[in-house]
């Protein structure tokens, strides 16, 4: 177990990356905007729990393979990239606004689809290998402290994520009964898909 002075300096740390907005934070922010407040913090519930599955890639050394192999890496993604183009011009093609209102995607897609942005998304598993290995003490178990402070870190990104979340779906609850603005945030949602897919094609390694 890391000691109390790595925790808190960890958990500063990772409080100040998790407030910067990101392609997670804006994803989630997307949601909320476009579905309500419900699947804005189901998102959040999602993408965390794609998080620990990074951690637990981290804790297994997998991570460290992405990170040095160009073909996982790419691979990796690609995927990612594909996946949120394939929901953002989904999303954009969509027009029946009153349909997609009154009949929400159900909670458990919207929870998958943060799941599997956050998997697909290797800069998180780069993350891994770059940021937690500084507060690691190698003179003690190593892959006890990696799962600790990266549950941690996803935790501490939750509360950060939800808060986002809430804060999106209150600011944009005016706008959700306009037929106008249902069109907006359906065009703006399924862009904003389009560009982090366009953005995770683009990434690059180091």
């Amino acid at each position: 177990m890391p000691s109390a002075s790595t925790i808190a300096l960890f958990a500063l740390a990772s409080l100040a990356l998790a407030v910067v907005p990101g392609p997670a934070v804006t994803y989630i922010v997307t949601q909320s905007v476009d579905k309500g407040r419900r699947a804005g913090i189901t998102s959040a519930f999602g993408v965390s729990s794609g998080g620990l599955v990074h951690v637990t890639a981290a804790t297994a050394g997998l991570s460290a393979l992405i990170a040095s192999s160009a073909t996982a890496f790419t691979v990796v993604k690609l995927c990612g990239a594909a996946y949120l183009i394939a929901v953002g011009i989904k999303r954009i093609v969509t027009r029946d606004d009153t349909v997609a209102e009154t009949q929400p995607m159900p909670l458990q897609r919207v929870w998958a689809q943060g799941f599997v942005v956050n998997i697909f998304n290797p800069k998180t598993a780069l993350f891994f290998v770059a940021f937690l290995p500084q507060f690691v003490d190698r003179n003690h178990t190593i892959w006890t402290q990696v799962a600790f402070l990266g549950c941690l870190f996803v935790t501490i990104a939750l509360t950060s994520d939800l808060a986002y979340a809430v804060l999106a779906a209150k600011l944009a609850s005016r706008l959700r009964r306009s037929e106008r603005a249902a069109r907006i945030r359906r065009y703006f949602a399924g862009s904003i898909f389009v560009v982090l897919g366009a953005s995770a094609a683009a990434a690059h390694r180091g």
